[in-house]
């Protein structure tokens, strides 16, 4: 996944303005209690970082593809 397929799916999620305040505050344990723009910043995986914000977020799983998309094993 790219950055900015991260971006698009946070913003999809919970939409634009949030999405860039819950990256910058969200501190995620499994992330090393880093948040998600921290983790990206240090080149952590973008889709790593998105499904543990929505581990922390208790998004359904569902959801974590973006919409209409199934769900990937």
């Amino acid at each position: 996944m790219r950055v900015s397929a991260f971006w698009d799916l946070m913003s999809h999620e919970f939409g634009a303005a949030y999405s860039r305040v819950l990256a910058r505050d969200l501190v995620l344990t499994e992330l090393g209690e880093r948040t998600a723009a921290e983790a990206l910043e240090s080149g952590t995986d973008p889709k790593t970082v998105w499904f543990a914000v929505c581990r922390a977020q208790e998004i359904p799983e569902s959801r974590w593809w973006g919409p209409d998309q199934p769900p990937r094993r």
